[in-house]
């Protein structure tokens, strides 16, 4: 059975979708704020997050943004904005879809039905609790060991937590202020020349041709991301 949690300061709303999840077989968790949502992922399993913008305490572009720190699963952001600027804001926050309220129920069952069937057809990346595996990369959040094709990868500390948190955010695109706030855990001003360094020395030891490579990609003008394969 997948989890889905749903979080939304209206009660109606709140109350309507956890019906029709219910129905579609899901189990449900519900939080009212950004805040609630992020404790109850970090200490429950949860395949779909159905997120609302607009909330006290933690909005839910912040909320996305946290979450995202750690984990893959897709996030179905709800708003009553429905200008372009508003649903690129979200996806780039790292949400998956977008829906504008109002919306009709059906639909948006079908959007978390997509975004499941999609995360669960690749694996959720993840192929154990501890493992990340893209072609014959593999990545151990345990054990902080990384292989490919079987054969060990040293890398420094912050070389692994670049890659780590790639490979958590497989298939996403990923600035280098991002990438620097997640692993340095500090406020990113210049740091630029800092991640992309680091990406180069990580090339030359995950791939087989650092200047054409098959995992880590340069997406010009955006960032970085680890390929699905």
């Amino acid at each position: 059975m997948y989890r889905v949690l749903v979080c939304d300061d209206d009660d109606a709303i709140l109350d309507s979708i956890e019906t029709f999840l219910k129905l579609e077989g899901y189990e449900v968790l519900k939080a009212k704020n950004g805040m609630e949502a992020v404790k109850l992922v970090r200490s429950n399993e949860v395949h779909c997050v159905i997120l609302d913008i607009m909330m006290p305490q933690l909005d839910g572009l912040s909320a996305t943004l946290k979450m995202r720190e750690a984990y893959n699963f897709p996030i179905i952001l709800l708003s009553a904005k429905s200008e372009d600027t508003d649903k690129i804001a979200g996806l780039s926050f790292g949400a998956d879809d977008y829906v504008t309220k109002p919306f009709n129920p059906l639909e948006l069952m079908a959007r978390v039905k997509s975004q499941i069937r999609r995360y669960v057809s690749l694996g959720s990346i993840r192929t154990s609790d501890t493992l990340i595996t893209t072609g014959g990369l593999t990545l151990d959040t345990e054990s902080k060991e990384v292989t490919l094709d079987g054969e060990p990868v040293r890398l420094t500390a912050r070389e692994y937590g670049i890659l780590e948190y790639l490979m958590m955010n497989m298939g996403r695109v990923l600035s280098t202020a991002r990438i620097y706030e997640a692993v340095w855990n500090e406020p990113s001003f210049t740091t630029e020349k800092t991640v992309t360094v680091h990406i180069k020395k990580i090339r030359e030891k995950i791939e087989i041709n650092p200047k054409d490579p098959k995992y880590l990609k340069v997406v010009w003008g955006i960032g970085y991301k680890i390929e699905k394969i």
